[in-house]
């Protein structure tokens, strides 16, 4: 599944991440509608606003279905013919789409029929590791692999007009599959845009951690053929629908738990097994006094029968080793271009719109 996401480039960087070739080779760049709406942040989750790619021509008649634009749509699709008022108040979840059944439910299968495909834009999402036996799980951030350069475009520069014929060479941004929809209230009002995210099985290199992920469009290529819908039938575009290798990951801070979080630590590489000292409180202090004083002395363990992690022996039923490689240079990676954004665009490190 995917249930929370990154997406924190102010409107104006984005347009510059999403530039594409036209069908002569000419560099476009996608126009936004209702830019206002969109909130960037460092921890999108269902309900809120998330950028997305769509053809034009699902907005303009006549226009060409290659030429693009990016809407900010409700996550979590509401069906056209939701006959209550309130979209709140729609009974199942519908932030996701299992790929095995987009043909079967009426909720996907109506819109998709009507070629209504989207790109979902952000950084990476981000999924839990259910430790077996515990209630723990550790989140995870999931993303593109970064091409290193020798000199990235800043975000500064990437506002300047004059860059923006410049090809893109700063963070990839993940592109997922998605359906969206268009919901008029029954009684009279704007159209609310909503879009679901198409999920399949978890390619070998996630299944450890979770056990379904989004459907990615790896390349321009197959974005452009998701979008496409004037050109590329359901049928063919449906054969883009599958897991892909081509992804990276690291482990993250707990912050990211709460919604309500909303900064650069959300996605920051952490540590798994770095020793940190157990605080006690008030009561274990007072045990501990008295197992100092009224148990017997114990010899002090030799420094070669300490643990690999060197952690006291009552905790180490709450680690557990990753089974897998948590990709350190592509988290390095991460850390020098958060560290850039730092230095060089401050406001991009908090939400804000234009």
């Amino acid at each position: 599944m995917c249930g929370r996401t990154s997406c924190h480039l102010p409107p104006d960087v984005l347009t510059r991440a999403c530039a594409y070739r036209g069908p002569r080779g000419e560099r476009r760049l996608p126009q936004w509608r209702e830019p206002d709406k969109y909130r960037p942040s460092y921890n999108k989750g269902p309900r809120s606003d998330g950028p997305v790619l769509l053809s034009r021509l699902h907005l303009e008649k006549g226009a060409d279905s290659s030429e693009r634009v990016i809407v900010p749509m409700r996550w979590g699709l509401v069906p056209s013919w939701f006959k209550e008022g309130d979209p709140s108040k729609l009974q199942f979840n519908t932030s996701n789409c299992r790929s095995e059944t987009i043909m079967e439910k009426r909720s996907f299968k109506v819109p998709l029929g009507k070629g209504r495909r989207c790109v979902v834009l952000a950084d990476g999402f981000y999924e839990w590791q259910q430790y077996p036996g515990t209630s723990q799980r550790q989140p995870y951030f999931i993303y593109f692999p970064q091409v290193k350069t020798e000199k990235s475009v800043s975000t500064d520069a990437a506002n300047s007009p004059k860059d923006w014929e410049k090809d893109w060479n700063n963070w990839r941004l993940l592109t997922m599959a998605g359906i969206f929809d268009c919901w008029e209230p029954p009684e009279g009002g704007d159209c609310l845009y909503s879009y679901t995210i198409i999920t399949v099985d978890s390619c070998k290199s996630l299944n450890n951690i979770h056990h379904r992920m989004p459907a990615i469009l790896d390349g321009e290529e197959a974005v452009s053929k998701w979008l496409d819908f004037g050109e590329v039938s359901t049928q063919d575009a449906l054969k883009l629908i599958h897991p892909i290798e081509n992804i990276i990951f690291h482990p993250v801070s707990p912050i990211v738990n709460n919604v309500r979080n909303n900064t650069p630590e959300c996605l920051a590489p952490v540590d798994l097994f770095a020793k940190k000292e157990p605080k006690a409180s008030g009561s274990s202090q007072m045990m501990l006094q008295w197992l100092a004083t009224k148990s017997p002395k114990k010899e002090e363990p030799q420094a070669s029968q300490k643990t690999e992690l060197d952690v006291p022996h009552w905790s180490s039923q709450f680690l557990q080793k990753s089974p897998f490689p948590t990709k350190r240079g592509g988290a390095r990676l991460l850390e020098r271009w958060l560290k850039q954004e730092e230095e060089e665009e401050p406001v991009a490190k908090r939400p804000h719109s234009q």
